[in-house]
């Protein structure tokens, strides 16, 4: 199976204001960056944000004090929401996605499995409102990367064989 490495379609606009959205906090890094004058110190939020019913985004922001990051990275999460089609509480067929060295691959499982993934991976499909679902963390470890991998795999799957998007207007 080849990965997927960009997203396919036209992504759909989702507003945040309609949705009960829940907030999971994935890690707080402290960042440095050296300069002529020394030592600039930051922290780095990663948030990831969905509201159980297929809607699911991610955002990673930095700023000087721990609350302000975490604040920027929930609201470039909710900018940033995409919608996923779920089917009695499993992804339709199998994806593999790629980002950067990080690879997921996403399986659908039979009711009552739950999610089998990364803590990583975990996370974000939980909040998408997958229940049951098999995955498997290929190359980098790297936090974003996975993320950003398993956010594409979901960004990129199709209701139906036909390649029509969960909640398109198209007519049948």
């Amino acid at each position: 199976m080849k990965a997927v490495t960009k997203a396919l379609g036209k992504r759909i606009k989702v507003d945040p204001e309609e949705l009960s959205l829940e907030e999971k906090l994935l890690s707080i890094d402290r960042v440095t960056k050296v300069v002529k004058g020394g030592r600039q110190l930051h922290f780095r939020a990663l948030m990831v944000l969905g509201d159980g019913n297929g809607h699911v985004g991610f955002g990673m922001a930095k700023a000087r004090e721990v609350p302000e990051a975490i604040h920027k990275a929930s609201a470039l999460a909710r900018k940033q929401l995409i919608q996923t089609p779920i089917i009695d509480g499993t992804i339709p067929h199998e994806i593999l996605a790629k980002f950067g060295a990080s690879r997921v691959w996403l399986r659908p499982a039979a009711p009552g499995t739950g999610v089998i993934a990364s803590d990583t991976v975990r996370a974000v499909v939980e909040l998408a409102g997958v229940r049951d679902v098999l995955s498997k963390s290929l190359g980098s470890s790297t936090k974003i990367n996975v993320i950003k991998a398993t956010l594409l795999a979901l960004a990129n799957l199709r209701e139906n064989k036909r390649g029509k998007r969960a909640g398109s207007d198209e007519a049948e």
